[in-house]
C-alpha cells in the first residue's frame, strides 16, 4: 500500500469526523439564532461532507481509482493526497475559531 493513499485516505477521514463536529455546532447556532451566514456555513459544509466520503470511497472501495493512484507518478499521488491535507488545514482553522 502506497504511504500517499494511506495519508490521503486518514486525511480524508479526519476531514469527514471535523465536518461533522462543525456542522454539529452550526447547526444548533442556525436553530438558536437562526442566521443566514450559519446557515451558509451548513450547507458549505454539507458540500464538503459529500467531498470527503466520496475520496474515501475512492480511496478505499473503488478499485479502478485506487489501481490508477498507485499507478500514478508520484508527484499525482503527492498532488491529490496534499488537496486534502489543505482542506484540513482550513478545517483545523474553522475548528479553532469555532470551539474557542
Amino acid at each position: 500500500m502506497s504511504l500517499w493513499l494511506t495519508a490521503a485516505r486518514a486525511t480524508a477521514a479526519v476531514n469527514i469526523l471535523l465536518l461533522i463536529g462543525l456542522g454539529s455546532v452550526w447547526l444548533r447556532n442556525y436553530r438558536d439564532h437562526g442566521a443566514t451566514h450559519t446557515l451558509g456555513l451548513l450547507v458549505v459544509a454539507g458540500f464538503l461532507l459529500v467531498e470527503n466520503a466520496l475520496w474515501v470511497y475512492f480511496y478505499t472501495f473503488h478499485p479502478g481509482f485506487v489501481g490508477w493512484f498507485m499507478n500514478a507518478s508520484a508527484d499525482v499521488q503527492i498532488g491529490l493526497t496534499l488537496l486534502c491535507g489543505l482542506e484540513l488545514l482550513a478545517l483545523l482553522g474553522l475548528v479553532r475559531i469555532t470551539w474557542v
